[in-house]
């Protein structure tokens, strides 16, 4: 009897949900494209909402009644998170492919020093920003100022 498999799962669920040996520009590049999905979740329901207003102030006022709620506002916020992170990574990912994140020529040895060395620190700064730009828009959006 001879195993299918020659590599064994041996993380199990964790493995899978975790993705093994993903680095971290994998996982970043899937919630960029994750946030890009919602961000267009959002436009199209705002083009419904905001189209509502054709039909009448009663359709308005409906739908506004709709997203006016407490569960929508928590929602707003997830959309300005989306925006700051894809936005930023967003810069970040113009900047690498312009070149001006990549480094110095060198031999393509793994690991790329260029990189390690080079895009990883942006990749650190562009992270600090989202998280800057996410807590003074949270400290705004969530109620806390006054």
């Amino acid at each position: 009897m001879t195993d299918s498999k020659k590599y064994p799962n041996r993380l199990g669920l964790t493995g899978w949900l975790g993705g093994g040996r993903w680095g971290v520009e994998r996982y970043l590049y899937t919630l960029h494209r994750l946030s890009g999905l919602g961000l267009l979740a959002y436009f199209l329901l705002h083009i419904l909402v905001t189209s509502s207003r054709a039909f009448g102030m009663e359709a308005w006022e409906r739908w506004m009644g709709i997203v006016g709620g407490p569960v929508f506002r928590v929602g707003e916020f997830l959309v300005y998170l989306a925006f700051a992170y894809h936005a930023i990574n967003g810069l970040r990912l113009v900047l690498i492919e312009l070149g001006f994140a990549v480094g110095k020529a060198e031999e393509p040895v793994y690991p790329y020093r260029s990189s390690v060395n080079v895009q990883r620190p942006l990749m650190v700064v562009a992270m600090i920003v989202v998280v800057v730009l996410v807590v003074a828009g949270g400290y705004q959006f969530l109620g806390l100022s006054h």
